[in-house]
Formats: C-alpha cells, structure tokens, sequence
C-alpha cells in the first residue's frame, strides 16, 4: 500500500511533468509545519519508494522516470499520459468545438469525462500545493461537464442527466449554469413546469446561500420557457401546428 507522503510526491511531479521541482517546495508540501530533522534524507527515502513504485510498473528504471536535476526532482513522462492532463487537453479542444459542432464537442467531452474515477488527488497529502490543484481540477471538471451536457442539448441528443444535473445544480448553487441547463433539459423534456420551478428554488438558494438575486442569463432562460420561445428548441411530445 502506497503512503500518502509517496503519492504526494508523485502529484505534485505529475502536475509538473519535465519541469524540476524543488526540494524545498516537497518537504514543504510533505511536513509544512512540521520540523523535522533531516528532512531532505526524508524526502530522499519517500523518492526511492516512488522510483520502485514506478519501476514495478512502468518498465523503465525509477531513476529514469524519476530524475533529480540540480535541487529538485523531476517526473520525465509526456504530459498526455498522465490523466489530469490529457482530460484538460481533452475538455480544452471540446470546449472550443461547442460552438462549431456540437455533437463532435460532446463526444470529446465524455472522453475528458472519463478520464475521472474518483475525487482529484483523493489520496494525497493535505498540503497546500495538493489541495489547490484538487481544487482547481474539480472545477474544471464541473465545467467540462457543464459544456457537455450544452453539447447534447445543442445537438439534440437524447438523453440529458436530469437527475445528475438536479444534483449538481443543488450542490452547486452558485454555479447558475448548471440550473440553467437543468431547465433546458426538462423543457425538452416537456416539464415546461418543473423547468420553471428550478427557477423559483435556484432563486431561494441564491438569496439563503449568497444573498444575491439570479443573473441575468438564468433570468433569460426563465422567461423563455415561460413564453415557449422557439429557440429553445420543441419540448418532446409537443404536437406540430397544421395550417
């Protein structure tokens, strides 16, 4: 079983792939506070597990995937085989897609998707460094989705994550985004009501949570499902009108 003062390494090497980082910057993220004597021995022996660790299971020798460079150490892999970064190149290109191709956009973005399996550097150290890119890297997963779920229902796929998406927008208040796409998805659904009540509890949330009123796009949406405007796109199940 791995320590987690090992992972921590690993992370912050892996978030900086082929770029030095420093030992003082790992003992810090290792033991903060925390004086310990001969920290740099420490840190030495946490690495020699690490290059065992790698070498088990790279096949290349742990001095090579792992290399000390002047005062610091060094991950030499390519960027796109670690997961982090091949899902922000992935979320990165799906993004830009969204508004050329909707429906390429969505298939990249569930590739970014599923490059997840769990919590970001879940099993890390609580250091700083650690907890800041876990942070950031949450974030731009709630985005990444929040560009796929727009992708499908640019694109008129079936099969938008209402449950999912009811969840997140509850957890995530502040991100009108996800309410916004929540009352596209039920209207299409042909919820037109539901849709409009999501309005009602985002804005309950808003004002409780943050103490603010909706913004203006989530006002927008609001008001053309109440109105049915065409460029939303027709509620499943609605009739076509015969002239």
């Amino acid at each position: 079983m791995t320590s987690k003062r090992v992972s921590s390494v690993l992370a912050l090497l892996a978030l900086s792939p082929g770029q030095s980082v420093p030992f003082d910057q790992l003992v810090d993220e290792l033991w903060g506070d925390d004086h310990i004597a001969n920290a740099k021995n420490a840190l030495q022996a946490n690495v020699t597990r690490l290059r065992k660790l790698l070498a088990s299971v790279a096949g290349r020798e742990g001095r090579e995937l792992v290399r000390t460079v002047g005062t610091g150490y060094l991950l030499d892999v390519r960027p796109e085989s670690i997961d982090a970064h091949h899902f922000v190149a992935l979320a990165d290109e799906g993004a830009a897609l969204l508004g050329q191709d909707p429906a390429a956009a969505a298939q990249v973005l569930e590739q970014a998707l599923a490059r997840w399996r769990g919590a970001a550097l879940l099993d890390v150290s609580e250091g700083f460094r650690c907890r800041a890119a876990s942070v950031s890297l949450e974030e731009r997963r709630l985005t990444a989705y929040e560009d796929w779920v727009s992708a499908k229902l640019a694109a008129g796929v079936e099969g938008a994550p209402v449950p999912e998406l009811r969840q997140l927008a509850t957890e995530h208040p502040g991100r009108e985004r996800l309410s916004e796409l929540l009352m596209l998805a039920l209207y299409r659904d042909g919820r037109q009501t539901e849709a409009l009540d999501v309005f009602h509890q985002a804005r309950r949330r808003l004002a409780e949570d943050l103490g603010v009123e909706p913004g203006r796009s989530l006002h927008a949406v609001y008001q053309a499902i109440l109105h049915q405007d065409d460029a939303l796109g027709r509620p499943r199940g609605s009739l076509a009108l015969i002239g």
